[in-house]
């Protein structure tokens, strides 16, 4: 039965572009057939405790003395490396906050991604390669390669270092811009650039979902 992992991060949980395009994926999964399920995981409404040990960043032989986790945080982190693992698709939206991405999202990055056990180090094991994760994310001004603000995106190319380099997963990336331009008066005049950006972002989810659904 294909499964859909499904993670927002979005801190607004009435206009978040973000929420409505990653929804927009989870609809069309569903929608894919009765056996397309999806486990959802907001992180915005149930936020995950900041790790408290920085012995969960390896797996528990390459600890050094003093770093004993707790066992209700080893508990949790391994709810969340699991999640992952029964997924045959992720996708997460992460918004752009000050140039970088939520607090929150970070906070799951930091439990999933473990030496040892999610990313290679004295054993090739990589849990987590080759699963197809979309990376949904919107921002309020322009960030797209040649334009002024393309070397200040820090919300993007982390999460494709950390996803795709690091765990070895299969990242798609799909962005709305100008998400701000009916909130912002300076930024009024590019609302049609916004209006386009989001529907090609919802083309391209609602592509995504069936092309990933169908190989699952």
């Amino acid at each position: 039965m294909p499964q859909l992992l499904h993670i927002d991060s979005s801190a607004d949980l009435t206009t978040s572009v973000s929420r409505a395009l990653t929804g927009l994926f989870a609809e069309t999964w569903r929608g894919l057939g009765d056996g397309y399920s999806v486990v959802r995981r907001d992180l915005h409404r149930d936020p995950l405790p900041h790790l408290p040990d920085a012995g969960l960043h390896y797996a528990e032989r390459l600890r050094v003395d003093g770093e004993t986790p707790d066992a209700e945080a080893e508990k949790l982190q391994a709810e969340l490396i699991a999640e992952v693992a029964a997924a045959d698709v992720v996708v997460i939206g992460a918004p752009m906050y000050n140039w970088s991405m939520p607090s929150t999202l970070e906070a799951w990055i930091d439990y999933i991604h473990v030496l040892g056990t999610t990313v290679p180090f004295d054993t090739s094991d990589r849990p987590f390669a080759g699963t197809p994760v979309v990376v949904v994310s919107s921002r309020g001004n322009t960030y797209a390669p040649g334009t002024p603000g393309e070397s200040t995106d820090h919300t993007v190319p982390p999460l494709q270092q950390v996803l795709g380099v690091s765990l070895g997963m299969s990242v798609e990336v799909v962005t709305a811009e100008f998400t701000l331009a009916d909130r912002l008066t300076p930024l009024a005049p590019l609302a049609g650039q916004a209006q386009g950006s989001r529907v090609a972002a919802e083309e391209s989810v609602r592509a995504l979902a069936v092309t990933l659904g169908s190989r699952s």
